[in-house]
């Protein structure tokens, strides 16, 4: 009996936080490590492109960084094909086909769109293909004929637009071919999208509000020791406010088993005062040392050898578009478009 098919990844953009760690990468490795699916992990760096096409440098640099990250925080790929967008053709096509089964009014109504559009700030100036990102994800889903698609709650209508076409297409062409996908969300909320370091809703390399995998333990300590705690928490002595405090906030994704007892007694100290937030920085400094610094020194030692990082993306990828080229062959038999098969 076949493994259920997970497909999931990243644009690469620039090196991976711990936003992205947390929000994702993290619960990848654990299901990648449980043997229950089969693991696609994908590079979108065609999807990357639809709002970074002038400056595709970012784009060539971010491929090795990513990789890098991946590795480091333990995706294996004797158990994951990670591959690039770009390298499978077969992904192109499928979008063509699938953008003949949507109208433009619906993609464009898709809430996810919409907000991105707006946070994006293109006015008038949206370019189609990001725009059309939904079919484009769509097809990357279909193409491996994924099962599950992990994604934070935000991107539930991209699941279900992604649904939709599978049931068009199957309808229109009296035919089974394409798998509807599940979407897979984060069980704790305070997981699904982290704020950023100031406070802001998220954690953003533009807003340069972030931890990256790749810091190292002096930038850690600074970002940490800089954290928005309470603006009204002016003096040790004063009663402080854990509900949008970044600092309780970290602590309550990232701490462990072993570390609630000490984080309620430091919750419970904060709001009647008498703690400082140096001493709740350095506790929150601890638990993301202990997370991350393995990380950091498996990205270091892998830095040295970039050209083993590439050769697993080549192979990932090789792979990818071989299990792309069959479900493509099976979409074309069933458009009746395979005219000389």
């Amino acid at each position: 009996m076949s493994k259920p098919i997970i497909l999931t990844g990243d644009r690469p953009t620039g090196k991976l936080h711990i936003g992205h760690y947390v929000g994702s990468l993290r619960r990848r490795v654990a299901m990648q490590n449980e043997g229950i699916y089969d693991t696609f992990v994908m590079m979108a760096d065609m999807q990357a492109l639809t709002d970074h096409a002038k400056e595709p440098e970012k784009i060539i640099e971010s491929i090795g960084n990513v990789g890098l990250d991946y590795l480091a925080a333990g995706l294996d790929p004797a158990k994951t094909t990670i591959f690039l967008q770009s390298q499978i053709p077969e992904l192109a096509e499928l979008t063509m086909y699938y953008m003949n089964l949507v109208s433009l009014s619906r993609v464009l109504r898709n809430p996810t769109v919409k907000t991105e559009i707006e946070q994006k700030n293109f006015g008038e100036g949206v370019p189609s293909g990001f725009a059309m990102y939904p079919i484009s994800q769509a097809a990357d889903i279909t193409a491996f004929k994924a099962t599950h698609v992990p994604v934070g709650n935000d991107q539930a209508p991209m699941i279900e637009q992604t649904r939709e076409i599978v049931r068009s297409f199957n309808h229109t062409y009296n035919c089974e071919v394409l798998v509807e996908p599940s979407g897979i969300y984060p069980e704790n909320e305070t997981e699904g999208r982290l704020p950023g370091l100031d406070g802001n809703a998220k954690m953003s390399k533009s807003l340069n509000n972030g931890i990256y995998l790749a810091d190292d333990a002096d930038t850690l300590k600074k970002k940490v020791m800089s954290m928005y705690t309470d603006p009204t928490h002016v003096n040790v002595a004063d009663p402080g406010h854990i509900e949008g405090n970044m600092v309780f906030h970290y602590m309550d994704v990232f701490g462990q088993t072993e570390d609630q007892a000490q984080i309620a007694k430091m919750k419970e100290h904060y709001q009647i005062g008498g703690l400082g937030d140096v001493k709740t920085k350095k506790f929150l400094l601890e638990i993301l040392d202990r997370e991350l610094r393995p990380i950091r020194e498996r990205r270091l030692e892998l830095a040295k050898n970039m050209d083993y990082v590439y050769e697993v993306l080549k192979k990932g990828s090789e792979k990818a578009e071989a299990k792309a080229s069959q479900t493509l062959d099976e979409v074309k038999s069933a458009m009746g478009i395979n005219y000389f098969k």
